[in-house]
Order: structure tokens, then sequence, then C-alpha cells
């Protein structure tokens, strides 16, 4: 496969020196890009402002702003059969970014808006033969919201993981698929998670060769 990686935070100035941003370290793109190149695909990384070592092997896409990652990922998804969206994307900006250094001077009202649906809009051009998984940190036990997520944003799999495990070096996951079904995950590494994911990410295209086999009898 040629798998699409977004991994990292995004960063939204506020003025040149200061912004809003989440917090990520891309170390959970680092592991699925390490599983994916392991398992013999070909990948490409969208990564916003990282800490975590990338593989050098993977192509690399640097970006800051959610609007530029935006932009790489509907430029890239067309020339990839799957996109795993891992960034952590800031959920707001600033409307309005100052030009010059802001003093310290007593209070700071900031207004934002929503950043774009990144996902959303990736969901939106995919072909047939593409699939997309996206990753839900939320509040513990709260796939409810997972699960919209899911269907809201036309995934094939997305991946609950509870706040708490957020800047760990563990995950504890649950995979989500649109019919319904879940699989509870044990807390594991995220080299290993990563490797089980790629492996599931595999057998989302395994009904599309069957399809195919059966229409060429």
């Amino acid at each position: 496969m040629k798998i699409l990686i977004t991994a990292g935070p995004t960063h939204e100035p506020i003025d040149p020196v200061r912004y809003i941003g989440n917090r990520s370290s891309g170390q959970m793109g680092a592991a699925l890009a390490d599983a994916a190149l392991a398992a013999g695909h070909n990948v490409t990384l969208i990564l916003g402002p990282v800490t975590a070592s990338m593989a050098p092997e993977a192509s690399r896409i640097d970006i800051e702003t959610a609007a530029q990652m935006h932009e790489a990922v509907l430029s890239e998804f067309p020339k990839h059969d799957l996109l795993i969206m891992a960034a952590a994307v800031a959920d707001y900006r600033p409307k309005q970014v100052v030009r010059d250094k802001l003093s310290r001077d007593g209070m700071l009202v900031i207004e934002c808006e929503p950043t774009p649906d990144i996902l959303a809009a990736a969901g939106k051009i995919k072909r047939t033969d593409q699939r997309t998984i996206g990753f839900s940190l939320e509040s513990r036990g709260n796939l409810a919201r997972s699960r919209e997520k899911l269907l809201r944003k036309g995934l094939d799999v997305i991946v609950y993981n509870p706040v708490d495990t957020m800047s760990s070096a563990t995950i504890e996951a649950v995979l989500l698929w649109p019919d319904g079904r879940s699989e509870p995950l044990p807390l594991q590494d995220k080299a290993s998670f990563a490797r089980l994911l790629i492996d599931h990410a595999a057998q989302l295209f395994q009904s599309t060769e069957t399809q195919r086999g059966s229409g060429s009898l």
C-alpha cells in the first residue's frame, strides 16, 4: 500500500512568538511509519512540529498550521491508498494574527475560530478504493463520541484512546468500525499497537480485492 500518515501537533500563531496548539510529540505517527515500512508499504508523513524521530525511509512533508496540513492532505491523499490521521490538530486558531509581538500588559482576549476538519474533507474526496483511519482522544469511557466521529467523517476505522494516556509511551485503545463492531485492546506500547493497526488496515482492502476477484469470474 501507499500510506499517508499525519502526526504531531499544529501551531496556530497568535503573534510571531506565541501560538495555540495541542500537546503532541508525534510518537504515534513515528511508530505507525516504522510499522508500515517494516510491513513493506510506502509511507508519506505529513508532520507538524514534532519532537519524535521519524524514519528516514519515509517521504516527509513538514507543516506548521492546520490550514497547511489541510492543504497537504488534500493534495497527497489522492496519490495514496490509505490515510491514517494520527496528528493532534489544534481545534481552534486565532481569528486574527498580530503582526508584531504582543506586549505583556494586562488581560489578553483572543477570539478564535474552528480550524478545518481535515478528516471530513478527506472523506469527501475518498474514492471507493481508498480507506481512512482516524484517532479520537476522549474522556475515559466516552465511546459514543468516538463512534459519532467515525460516522460523521465517513471513516473506515476510528481509534478511541483515553485522554489520560496522552504523552505516554503506551496506548489503551478501542477500535471501532462503522458496522458497530468494536475491539478493546490491552494497554501496550505504541510500537506494538502500530503493528496491530497496520495489520488491521491491510484487512480493510480484502473485501475490495474479493469483490474484484468475484467480478472477474
